[in-house]
């Protein structure tokens, strides 16, 4: 059991996502970088669904109101249990009365903060996500305030390992380190994220200057962007003809372009449908990129194909196995 002690901090309870509902206009919710999030339920031996605290605005404090197992994940943000440090991607053990305060990241946008068992809301629609724009789901439908209780689900009552255990601590590589990373073009600055996109279903309508700006340039991502999509400023990207289109399905990772020609990538909390013409799609495997990219930063698009787009999707289940039996060697170490 958590206090939170950080006010406006837009943080909110989300698991994996709401899957299964987009044909009844309820979209998926769910973490933004669901592989660290899958990461910090792994160390701590959670189920891989359980819900954790996705944090995008910093410094952020909570209390903890009994003693209690705890992993970080994500950005890489300094954080401390009251005067001593915390590792990323890493285990820790909290006593009951330690305040954790996660700094601002040095690296990223968004952090996660996995409790022993899993955070303990109820669940709706087969999840525990957050779904702002309904106000449904989660920490009563809506982002955490100051003075909200957050309960552990605990493992089968265990609340952690033991302490010789945890003095030892366990943690992981972060996938950046892990998974190679896609290669831009040479124009590319190191601090730009690269992800990789596959042509969606209007992109021959573009005109070709637009189309070889689309993957030439680096895409601003503006202040306007937050969950439901980042708005990105770049070159207008103009079509051939007028094109005019019925509301359709669509799903996170989905570039459109509205009428200024500046590029919208939809993304968790994004409406399960939309009119505006589609140029490409990021690939699943990127994803969690594209949601450590810094308001101001760029991205770049990178062009894939439809099977490379399956070979990174492997390459990730390749990394979480490797985590899975890293995690399992460490706990049977222990008993």
């Amino acid at each position: 059991m958590i206090e939170i002690l950080s006010s406006s901090a837009l943080a909110t309870v989300q698991d994996q996502g709401r899957e299964g509902y987009l044909r009844y206009g309820v979209g998926t919710s769910g973490a933004m970088d669901r592989l660290a999030l899958s990461i910090g339920n792994l160390l701590l031996g959670n189920p891989e669904d359980a819900a954790g605290i996705e944090i995008p605005m910093f410094p952020f404090r909570v209390r903890f109101l009994e003693d209690l197992a705890f992993a970080i994940t994500g950005a890489d943000c300094s954080a401390r249990l009251g005067e001593r440090p915390v590792l990323p991607w890493w285990t820790a053990q909290a006593k009951k009365g330690d305040v954790l305060t996660i700094g601002i990241p040095a690296s990223g946008t968004r952090c996660y903060l996995s409790l022993a068992g899993g955070v303990d809301v109820p669940v709706v629609l087969g999840s525990r996500s957050t779904q702002l724009r309904g106000q449904f789901g989660g920490y009563n439908g809506r982002q955490l305030q100051k003075g909200d209780v957050v309960q552990a689900i605990g493992l089968g009552g265990r609340k952690a390992l033991t302490e010789q255990a945890w003095d030892a601590g366990f943690g992981t590589v972060p996938p950046e380190y892990s998974l190679r990373t896609p290669l831009a073009t040479p124009a590319a600055d190191p601090a730009e994220t690269v992800v990789r996109v596959l042509p969606a279903a209007e992109y021959d309508s573009y005109a070709q200057e637009s189309l070889d700006a689309f993957w030439r340039e680096g895409w601003k991502v503006t202040p306007q962007s937050d969950r439901y999509g980042y708005r990105l400023a770049g070159p207008t990207l103009n079509a051939t003809h007028t094109i005019e289109k019925r509301s359709h399905g669509i799903v996170p990772g989905v570039i459109q372009v509205p009428h200024s020609g500046q590029p919208i990538i939809q993304l968790r909390d994004a409406q399960p449908s939309g009119g505006y013409p589609k140029i490409g799609t990021v690939i699943e495997a990127d994803l969690w990129r594209l949601a450590q990219a810094r308001i101001g930063t760029k991205i770049r698009f990178v062009q894939t194909t439809y099977p490379e787009a399956v070979a990174a999707l492997e390459e990730v289940e390749r990394y979480l196995v490797k985590v899975r039996n890293l995690v399992g060697l460490f706990r049977g170490s222990r008993h």
